[in-house]
């Protein structure tokens, strides 16, 4: 659970580098924020769902899409410095600059190019943006 609110601790500081288990476990958090909030929201009855129904000449199709409610707008927007904050911090661990993160520009080849950069392995040793967080020993998590 430390290792989930980690970046909230670190709330706007994007220089340094994050280690991948604290960015995964913060996507888990925030996962975990959403589809909770996505059920109470359900039950409170603050989302709003579109029903839709299409027929053409040779086909038919049908289904729902829900948006989310304010709890899930205002859970976002509060997550969304500490998101950032941490991704540029995880890019710096594979000695890329934050800059990068705007490679989601280009629909679906950015985002997988971005996957790909946040799933590799932090460079070993210390590099321009600071020491390897692995050497330096897990950060006090009190």
């Amino acid at each position: 659970m430390e290792w989930m609110l980690l970046p909230l601790r670190r709330y706007a500081r994007f220089s340094g580098r994050a280690r991948p288990k604290e960015y995964w476990m913060f996507v888990l958090f925030l996962l975990l924020g959403f589809f909770i909030l996505s059920l109470v929201e359900t039950m409170l009855g603050l989302t709003t769902t579109d029903r839709w129904f299409q027929r053409g000449p040779w086909w038919a199709s049908a289904g729902y899409s829900t948006r989310g409610g304010p709890l899930t707008g205002l859970f976002a927007l509060a997550m969304l410095i500490p998101q950032l904050a941490v991704s540029v911090r995880r890019l710096h661990d594979t000695d890329r600059t934050g800059w990068w993160l705007l490679i989601v520009v280009f629909p679906f080849i950015g985002s997988i190019v971005l996957l790909i950069f946040l799933i590799m392995s932090g460079t070993r040793g210390a590099n321009r943006f600071g020491p390897d967080p692995v050497e330096v020993g897990e950060p006090e998590l009190r």
